[in-house]
């Protein structure tokens, strides 16, 4: 009885000001006082050019992410007119509505806003499908000198189209773990979590009662001084999220971590723990802009200004939805290496050998879903593009492949960057929601969800990490037959008299 992938939602948060005040690039570009970010302003996208963006809309779900495949690059020069900011896996949120639920997810009265702005706000509040459910929530703002005052003292500003609305304060005066600038990065990720997991039940017709367990997994890391990453984010975002039943803790592998939530997750409802669980991932503040020199460089639009956001639902297998084959798990060990080829050896091939499967018997591989077009400029190329030249590479090792039928493998089985470079988010699962659709409707039987992540990065480890885990066709739930009692006595009959025989009695 394999659990099901029963639902997923994708989020993103158009945020241009926040990826000025909290970008890591930004900041460290600030520090140096170099003349970039005068040069970042003038190349920041307004809301309505995010939404027309053709890869924010595939992994909203507005298109499927084969169609950029038929869309002229440079994709931002080529808008997708009539696009929606909803879908009906999520949205693409503006900065404005972001910092209201910012203000709603902070437990602290850390969000201070310009009371003048939360007033303007509320027509959009009302209309808003998640927000509208808040309203009695929302704090009333403080006059701006007090807003002023806090930046004063080191709290983070926030800003719409250049004019102050509100701050991000300091949460300790001494515990640099709790400064305004982690508190901001800690409370968009809850925000954004929340968007993703409401979007979830609300747009899935989902009680959200009924969610037992949730999973955060994002690359965000909370606590103080003498806790630093203890968490526990899932719960917090659970509680704004109105999972009233659902208890839950944090999962963290970098990259990879989304993956092996995927994997956690199943395994609790495989094995009749939890009946449904839901795991999540907010967004990095810290990674807006990450590229943004480059971008300036090249005169492109600062393409990394949108957070994202993504929660799934497992649940015990209905018959219907696609199930999470939990017998192909894929799983970089600590004996594997290191290297490209090994990595993918490992997450990749090693799994479909131990299942009797070859790599050509998988219709859809998910790796690292990151968008070619924010990733190339900087010189790390097409990063998806570059897994599946591996993964072929490795069919014709194989002999499940030649040589010329690598570029049809990959133009198959390979999918189009799509992903905003958040680190977590474009690893495997933004394509989860997709393979859902697409097994139910019969286009593909199954899909492989592949994870990767950086452990050196926490400078404790060179070692690199993967996991895989392959969705595939509900088969459907199996009845058995009924044994009446007249069968039964044959059964232990026939058992005897075999065991009578082998002792040799009468």
């Amino acid at each position: 009885m394999y659990p099901v992938i029963k639902a997923a939602s994708y989020i993103l948060v158009h945020t241009p000001n926040i990826m000025i005040e909290g970008g890591t690039t930004q900041q460290l570009e600030r520090d140096s006082q170099s003349d970039y970010m005068d040069q970042a302003l003038k190349h920041i996208r307004s809301f309505q050019e995010a939404v027309l963006y053709a890869p924010n809309q595939a992994y909203i779900g507005n298109i499927t992410p084969e169609v950029l495949e038929n869309i002229p690059r440079p994709w931002y020069k080529n808008p997708l007119d009539n696009s929606s900011r909803y879908s009906k896996h999520g949205e693409i949120m503006p900065e404005d509505e972001f910092y209201i639920l910012m203000q709603i997810c902070d437990s602290f009265d850390l969000v201070k806003l310009d009371k003048d702005f939360v007033e303007n706000m509320a027509s959009k509040i009302s209309q808003h499908p998640v927000l509208r459910d808040y309203a009695d929530k929302i704090k009333p703002g403080i006059n701006k000198g007090e807003i002023e005052a806090f930046i004063g003292n080191g709290a983070v500003p926030l800003r719409i189209n250049g004019n102050l609305v509100g701050c991000v304060r300091k949460a300790h005066d001494k515990d640099i773990n709790l400064s305004s600038h982690v508190m901001l990065e800690n409370i968009a990720t809850k925000a954004s979590a929340v968007l993703a997991l409401r979007h979830l039940v609300q747009d899935n017709n989902i009680d959200a009662d009924s969610i037992e367990y949730v999973i955060e997994c994002s690359e965000e890391a909370c606590g103080d001084m003498n806790q630093r990453g203890g968490g526990n984010f899932a719960k917090a975002v659970a509680e704004i999220a109105g999972f009233s039943n659902a208890t839950g803790s944090d999962t963290r592998a970098f990259c990879a971590g989304p993956t092996h939530a995927l994997i956690n997750a199943s395994a609790l409802v495989k094995a009749g723990i939890y009946k449904n669980v839901a795991i999540v991932g907010g967004g990095a503040v810290a990674k807006l802009g990450m590229n943004g020199r480059d971008h300036v460089k090249n005169d492109m639009p600062l393409l990394e200004d949108v957070l994202g956001g993504f929660a799934i639902l497992v649940s015990e297998n209905d018959g219907i939805n696609p199930i999470v084959n939990t017998d192909i798990i894929g799983r970089h060990t600590v004996k594997t290496g290191s290297s490209p080829q090994q990595v993918i050896q490992s997450i990749v091939a090693d799994p479909l050998d131990r299942a009797g499967m070859s790599l050509t018997d998988i219709d859809k591989y998910s790796v690292e879903m990151q968008n070619p077009e924010i990733t190339e400029p900087a010189g790390a190329g097409d990063v998806p593009k570059s897994n599946y030249k591996m993964i072929a590479a490795l069919a014709v090792k194989k002999g499940q492949l030649t040589r010329a039928e690598m570029d049809g493998f990959i133009d198959a089985h390979g999918l189009p960057g799509f992903a905003p470079t958040q680190g977590h988010i474009p690893s495997g699962v933004p394509y989860v929601g997709p393979a859902r659709e697409a097994i139910l409707s019969g286009e593909i039987k199954n899909a492989m969800i592949i994870g990767k992540g950086s452990l050196f990065l926490g400078r404790m480890t060179n070692q690199f990490d993967g996991v895989s885990v392959v969705l595939s066709k509900n088969p459907g739930i199996a009845e058995e037959s009924p044994i009446n009692e007249d069968k039964i006595r044959k059964i232990i009959a026939s058992a005897l008299r075999d065991l009578a025989s082998h002792l040799g009695e009468d």
